[in-house]
């Protein structure tokens, strides 16, 4: 190299070379003696200069053939043996080549020249196809990354075992923070002595004890319900990979005693700190226990929720002292309103009808104004003879006002409570709840991952029968005698029954508390009765849907409406539960094109198996033994395809969402 540098020199000395030259033919000119004395010394310059140059020349050529042979040969041992795969391919995606590095994979004597790329992996064809710069495949327990040239049908596998290995090292040990909750532990207790309290925190802590011991995290009771695990995400993909087992055999040991306690366990995991990570457990646990407990809630960093268990039934509680405290939170919170506007869901049933009902009665009690929204439009058969009776009474029919007029009177002082759901999207008018800063949700649902922001009060119980049972147990501990007429106490016991069924379903004893309040109030049952009646045409239609049912597993029953036929959403509802009254039917779901082109699926069940898990997969939800949902841009045949997947998944154990 340094030759050549000197190479270069020279050229520029050459330049030096006419320059002198031309002074000495000056220098002659004028004294000729001096002048042939310098051309002299010129001449054995130039010389010199000539000989130098042709040395430098051939140490130049000698050095550059030297280098094309070094190249030349890095060249090959690069191709042929630095550690990374090189294939060319063909059009039909054969290997035309590869190098040594790639051969090693059929073995020394073998060779991949004229085998698929699907030798390889499957996973390379489809990808070259996707237009995929680059991408990872797992060939013999190796990672490889693959760079590709679509233009020179050429692949490079540069080996990322190393660092998919420490990828996987990180993501197993990521740390994962629970708590772990008693469900109704200090209500179950009060009846206790101290021996059979000690005795049952003693079973219950050597069951969790174990359960840590046998998987490796840290447990610590931080008091007499709650637990704190700590752990990390292998251990909790192995707690994931059992279905949390833990809860069945909790239950199964308290049942055997005839106490009826269970776990609730909020997860949460992928938070870049641990006070997000404690922040995004205590959500989980919330959740799960506003889903009624016994149930295991895991939440991620990007709010994504997955539940496992929510096997049994949420247990009535034996205290109303939290009724009683909504009852007078509510109160004060109408009391510093200017007015309070009332909303249930979209398509409103007797439940949301009725217990909107109950809430303006309350609302008026406490001399504010009071008024519920209401679309007329889509109402059922049952709810339209409910509202002909409201629009008779004028005291009554005034406080109704359409979702139009209500965002006319709307304000920032304005109380909003939503009935009978917590979706935002289900509401009568979700425009209101952006619009005021005090919103207040009473439902009777499972709490589902959707659900309205940041509410001023909450009251969810999903062991109640309906709404309409938590709006009667609130009035009756609000301040004074509250005045119900027939017409109203009759449409919140119209709201108990149809959602129990005739006291068939979900019925617990604080449900006949509610309903004898009501019958104390004035409750025509006559009339409740004569609400219910249905028109002879649904019947029929109702009786096609139930003619085409088939029993799909054992006791679990699937029918569908014809392709082109819609259905409303209460007749779907009315043929689940008809077919839940057939013999060895436990579970029973109605699939039906609906009048707004999407297609719905109402499901019931007697309580073994939990409709509410399998709707939830299909982007629905409910409870335990009532849940539906609505699908857009599906055929039926489609949706059936997909529910029966979601029941064999479920029936063999499968999580709940």
């Amino acid at each position: 190299m340094n030759d050549v540098k000197s190479l270069i020199v020279n050229k520029n000395i050459w330049l030096l070379y006419i320059l002198a030259g031309i002074l000495t033919l000056i220098v002659i000119y004028y004294q000729w003696m001096i002048g042939l004395f310098l051309s002299i010394v010129l001449g054995l310059i130039i010389f010199l200069g000539l000989k130098t140059e042709d040395r430098l020349r051939k140490k130049t050529e000698q050095y550059i053939s030297t280098l094309s042979y070094r190249v030349k040969k890095v060249g090959e041992e690069a191709l042929l043996e630095m550690p990374f795969g090189i294939i060319l391919f063909n059009d039909e995606y054969q290997i035309e080549w590869a190098n040594p590095y790639m051969n090693d994979f059929q073995g020394q004597d073998e060779t991949l020249i004229g085998e698929n790329l699907t030798t390889l992996s499957e996973n390379i064809i489809s990808a070259i196809k996707d237009d995929e710069e680059e991408f990872w495949v797992n060939i013999d327990e190796k990672v490889y990354q693959v760079v590709v040239k679509r233009e020179e049908k050429l692949l490079y596998f540069f080996d990322r075992t190393t660092y998919s290995d420490l990828e996987t090292k990180y993501h197993n040990e990521e740390t994962i923070l629970s708590i772990i909750y008693l469900d109704n532990y200090e209500e179950l207790t009060q009846a206790m002595d101290d021996t059979s309290k000690s005795h049952m925190n003693s079973q219950v802590t050597s069951i969790l004890n174990n359960w840590s011991s046998d998987y490796g995290f840290y447990l610590k009771r931080t008091s007499q319900e709650r637990f704190i695990a700590v752990m990390n995400r292998e251990i909790l993909e192995q707690l994931e990979a059992t279905k949390f087992e833990i809860l069945d055999e909790v239950r199964e040991l308290i049942s055997d005693q005839n106490v009826p306690l269970t776990l609730s366990i909020g997860i949460g995991r992928g938070a870049a700190n641990l006070p997000e990570l404690g922040e995004m457990a205590q959500s989980s646990l919330d959740l799960a226990l506003g889903r009624g407990g016994d149930q295991v809630a895991i939440k991620n960093e990007h709010g994504k929720v997955k539940f496992f268990g929510g096997k049994t039934n949420p247990m009535e509680k034996r205290t109303r002292v939290r009724a009683r405290v909504i009852s007078h939170a509510l109160r004060e919170l109408v009391n510093e309103s200017e007015k309070v506007i009332i909303m249930g869901h979209q398509m409103p049933d007797m439940d949301s009808i009725g217990s909107s009902v109950g809430i303006l009665k309350m609302v008026q009690q406490n001399n504010k104004d009071g008024f519920i929204v209401f679309d007329p439009d889509g109402v059922n058969t049952g709810v339209q003879k409910l509202m002909d009776e409201i629009d008779e009474d004028e005291s009554l029919a005034d406080w109704f006002i359409t979702p139009e007029q209500s965002l006319d009177i709307v304000s920032k002082n304005t109380l909003v409570v939503v009935v009978d759901t917590h979706k935002p999207s289900m509401v009568m008018e979700e425009k209101l709840l952006s619009r005021t800063e005090h919103v207040v949700v009473i439902d009777h649902h499972r709490r589902a991952e959707e659900f309205i922001e940041d509410p001023t009060l909450v009251y969810m119980e999903p062991y109640a029968s309906s709404t309409a049972e938590l709006v009667t147990e609130l009035l009756q501990y609000q301040d004074g005698r509250v005045k119900l007429s027939t017409l109203e106490s009759s449409a919140l016991l119209a709201g108990i029954i149809v959602d129990t069924k005739s006291f068939t379903l979900r019925t617990g004893s604080r449900t006949f508390d509610a309903a004898s309040y009501l019958r104390s109030k004035g409750a025509d049952t006559v009339f409740v009765q004569k609400l219910l009646k249905e028109d002879l045409d649904v019947y029929i239609k109702r009786s096609e849907l139930i003619k085409n049912a088939t029993v799909y597993k054992e006791g679990v029953a699937i029918a569908k409406g014809n392709s082109g036929e819609s259905y409303g959403p209460i007749i779907i509802a009315q043929a689940a539960d008809t077919l839940l009254t057939m013999d060895g039917v436990q579970a029973s779901f109605v699939i039906s094109e609906r009048k707004d082109g999407r297609v719905g699926v109402s499901s019931r069940s007697l309580g073994d198996i939990n409709v509410q898990v399998i709707m939830e997969k299909m982007n629905g939800g409910g409870h335990l033994t009532n849940a539906a949902t609505q699908l857009e841009d599906t055929t039926i045949e489609q949706v059936e395809e997909q529910l029966r997947e979601i029941i064999d998944e479920y029936l063999q154990g499968g999580e709940s969402s």
